[in-house]
This record gives structure tokens, sequence and C-alpha cells, in this order.
């Protein structure tokens, strides 16, 4: 009976230091943000006073008018869209339509595929940096938008998850489909896609996420202001100056109202893929 009440009370002990621990780490990450959601609500004069703030002081929308309108935030977050959605629409697809092709029974050469996509996997991005840049400028891409949607138009990662989510499907439908005198597009974009809801929504959510935040590819791309994505600018906006002129300074209102913008769509959007997200990172694990 002793040993029962002890094995009870250290399992309490347990959950207790557990629930320390968690609520230590959500404290890490929620303080900053709501930091930040305070500094970028705060009028100009309270967002400089030296001190970690979770409510906004003097609430005042100075800073999104001033970071959008006459720092023209406007202009790196329409390019940011542009990049975002085509490249994550381009992105997906392809990577559907490979992953479909690598569940097809018969396919002459499907382990060497398998094994040079797992390939592609292990080369890091930095290594191949160079080779880019030169492929790029010899296409004409360079400072161009198409140069940020075509980097990473396909990757190995998401052609294995669409495939392992593609193989989940019954074979047995697509050939009777087949029977009944379907092609494979028709199969593809009726049947499979529908059912791989959970899987576009995953790889759809990693693709949008990375590609909105892609720093890396637009710094070894693009040279002209015009063509800048929101990194890039925010970057310039919190980092590099101190002011844009001698007469305006950059308060810290205006730098948390920029981070708080390029948040905003990432915050948006994720809401609508959570439980297609959540299902498919488990069904996407799964290997036959």
């Amino acid at each position: 009976m002793k040993s029962s009440n002890q094995t009870s009370w250290q399992g309490r002990l347990f959950d207790i230091v557990n629930v320390l621990f968690l609520l230590c780490l959500v404290a890490t990450m929620i303080v900053p943000f709501l930091n930040t959601l305070a500094l970028a609500f705060s009028s100009n004069l309270a967002s400089m006073r030296p001190e970690i703030i979770l409510w906004p002081k003097e609430f005042s929308l100075e800073g999104f008018s001033t970071v959008w309108s006459r720092m023209q935030l406007y202009l790196p977050f329409t390019n940011n869209v542009i990049v975002t959605l085509v490249g994550t629409a381009g992105h997906v697809l392809l990577s559907s339509m490979a992953g479909y092709v690598l569940i097809q029974k018969g396919l002459p050469g499907k382990k060497w595929m398998l094994s040079a996509i797992l390939l592609t996997m292990t080369v890091p991005g930095e290594a191949i940096m160079i080779p880019l840049y030169i492929v790029n400028k010899d296409l004409g891409l360079l400072n161009t938008l198409s140069a940020l949607i075509l980097s990473g138009f396909v990757s190995g990662f998401s052609v294995l998850l669409m495939r392992n989510f593609f193989q989940s499907v019954p074979y047995e439908m697509s050939e009777s489909a087949r029977i009944d005198g379907a092609g494979d597009l028709r199969i593809f974009l009726t049947m499979y896609m529908p059912l791989a809801k959970a899987g576009l929504a995953t790889v759809t959510l990693f693709e949008f996420v990375s590609r909105w935040n892609q720093f890396t590819p637009a710094v070894l791309y693009l040279n002209d202001p015009a063509k800048y994505t929101l990194q890039i600018a925010l970057k310039s906006l919190i980092v590099d100056t101190d002011s844009t002129s001698s007469n305006f300074m950059i308060t810290t209102n205006v730098r948390m109202a920029g981070i708080v913008i390029a948040l905003l769509p990432l915050i948006v959007i994720y809401p609508y893929v959570q439980k297609y997200f959540v299902k498919g990172i488990f069904l996407g694990a799964n290997k036959e």
C-alpha cells in the first residue's frame, strides 16, 4: 500500500514538473509575441521606452500608418504575395503529379527514381547556391520575381510526402476508373486529389511558410529595391538603418508594426488548414 501511494505521489510530482516546464516554454514564445503586438499598437513616444510591455501604452496606429504608406511596405508585401501564391500553387501541383507517378505499378526505374529524389534531400542548399546563381544568370532571371518563384519549385520532401498520401488510396479504385474509360489525368484530378486533402494542406502550409519567409534567395537574386520581398524590407527596416532621413527616425512601433504585418498572413492561414495539417503529419509519416 505504501509503495502504491509513493508511486502515485511520484507520478503527480512528475506531472507538476512537466506542466511547469511547459508553461515556462510557452512563456518564452508568448511573451515576445505579446510584447511585439503591444509595441506595434503603441504611440511613437511610448514605444521608445526601454521596457517590456504586454499591453499597448497610449494606443495608436501610427506605426502601421508610417510603415505601410510613408515607408511603402506595401511594395515588398505585394511582391511577397505574388511569389508566395504562385510559387506555392506550382509547387503543390508539380509535387502532387510526381507523387502520383511514383505510385504507379510497373513504373520502370521506380527504385532508381526514389533513390535520386532521396539523394537531393541530402544536398544542403548552401552547396548549390553558386551554381543556382549561374543558372539564373544564364537564363536572364536575375532581378526578377520569376527567379524566386522557380527557386524550390519542386522538392524531394514534398514529392515523397504526396507519394505516401496517394499510397493510402486503394489502388483498385484507379483500376476500376480505368476500366470505365477514365484517363490518368482525370483519375488524378477527380479521385486522388480530393482524397488527399490532408496531404495537400500539409505541403501547402510547409511551402507557404517557407516561401513567405524566404530570405537567402531574395538576397541572392535581387538588387532592385522595387523587386524586394518582405523579408529584405524588414531586414532593412530593423537592422540596417536607424533613420530614413535626417529628420525622420524609425521608432520601435514602426519596426514592430512591420513584423506584425509580416506575421499576419501566417496567422490567418493556419486555422483553416490546421485540421488537415495535423491529420496529414501522422498519415504522411506512415510508410508501407
